[in-house]
């Protein structure tokens, strides 16, 4: 998408952990250009669940559905260049976005997994936590430091 990530994260954070309808509610009444984009994503995603619940064969309630993750990702830069006083050139980027919706299935506390996501292979695995001395504590970097070796000058005598 032409726009850049900051901006498309306004309207993606409006979203995130709601019911797929009431982000579609959210999007339509959005003011900000990205809003129809992020829109078409959002359905897309509902209709790949929909097929994934109809063709395939998997147990998918389309009603239960929710914003499990939305994020904006840079994407490639375009390098333009403006014209400047004196006939100098000022470069500028225009910035572009990687638009990623998933969406999850919530399900009830008795029955196997709290969220089922769909569209998606894995999750990733959590961090391990820190052992031994340096549990809880911020790790300091090592800070490089370069001998100052100045070089004496030296007067040669003109003869």
């Amino acid at each position: 998408m032409r726009v850049s990530p900051q901006k498309a994260r306004l309207v993606l954070d409006l979203i995130k952990g709601r019911r797929v309808e009431d982000a579609l509610n959210t999007l339509a009444f959005t003011k900000k250009r990205v809003a129809n984009t992020v829109e078409k994503l959002v359905r897309s995603a509902l209709e790949n669940a929909n097929y994934l619940s109809t063709e395939k064969g998997l147990d998918v309630d389309v009603d239960k559905l929710y914003v499990l993750r939305a994020v904006a990702n840079d994407g490639p830069r375009m390098k333009r260049i403006r014209p400047a006083p004196m006939g100098r050139a000022y470069r500028y980027q225009r910035r572009m976005a990687h638009i990623e919706v998933a969406l999850a299935e919530r399900r009830r506390a008795g029955e196997e997994s709290a969220a089922t996501v769909v569209g998606e292979e894995g999750e990733r695995a959590p961090a391990k936590a820190a052992k031994g001395k340096t549990a809880g504590k911020p790790r300091k970097k090592a800070v490089a430091r370069k001998a100052a070796g100045k070089k004496k000058k030296t007067a040669k005598a003109k003869g």
